[in-house]
């Protein structure tokens, strides 16, 4: 199957870039396994709306720095679904994603349809000390929707800068993102999306307290806005 061998392709590669650094930290030679689910009011991808209240489970493996996750989004009609594997590494600030996107929905193959995977790169530094600023840039380089109507590449990109910060017993997120070329998220260069989320825990025992987190999301690209709320199991 194309996309298994480009995905594996790929992962070698970044296996091979990320052996050559160490790790000091004991913490992260452990083999830590985690699973959760978020319900959110809406589910907005980088300003594009994709569909209605969803769940989205997750389950990750992580251990040396490394984490491998599957991710899915689906939504209440079962109209919707996304299954998504993500390999990721982080060391001293910097970060390295691979991901394999896939959303054609429910019904469709997802095997045999190589072009329905999209595979993305991700490379971010976030910065330490009293500027605690994350910088990430993502590049699409396989799939279908990633392609203008004569089946050239567009390597859609998108650029993103996040700040966080705190207000009294409120953790906010402020963000932009940018398109800086023509690609699946806009017919040019665009601003994607501009957000602020907030996000605390609401105290259910007293052992037991529920993250919850609102973001405002504008969407200049989409000439459009939304305000998803957003609970994590």
């Amino acid at each position: 199957m194309r996309w298994i061998n480009k995905i594996t392709m790929v992962v070698s590669l970044f296996a091979v870039t990320v052996s050559g650094y160490g790790q000091d930290e004991e913490d992260d030679k452990k083999l830590t396994v985690d699973v959760g689910a978020d319900l959110v009011s809406a589910y907005v991808w980088r300003g594009m709306y994709m569909t209605g209240v969803s769940i989205q489970p997750s389950l990750s493996l992580s251990a040396y720095g490394l984490t491998i996750e599957a991710w899915g989004s689906t939504d209440f009609l079962a109209n919707f679904k996304e299954l998504d594997f993500i390999l990721s590494y982080e060391m001293k600030g910097f970060s390295a994603t691979i991901g394999d996107y896939w959303w054609k929905g429910e019904g469709e193959s997802y095997f045999r349809d190589a072009g329905s995977h999209h595979l993305e790169v991700m490379l971010g530094y976030t910065f330490s000390g009293k500027i605690p600023l994350s910088l990430e840039v993502y590049t699409m380089f396989t799939g279908d929707e990633d392609k203008d109507d004569e089946g050239r590449k567009y390597y859609s990109t998108y650029i993103a800068a996040r700040y966080p910060f705190t207000v009294g017993n409120i953790d906010f997120e402020a963000g932009i993102g940018v398109s800086p070329w023509k690609g699946m998220y806009y017919r040019k260069a665009a601003v994607a999306d501009v957000t602020l989320k907030a996000s605390k825990n609401v105290q259910i025992t007293e052992k037991y307290a529920l993250p919850v987190f609102a973001e405002l999301i504008f969407a200049p690209a989409q000439d459009n806005a939304y305000l998803v709320f957003s609970v994590k199991f």
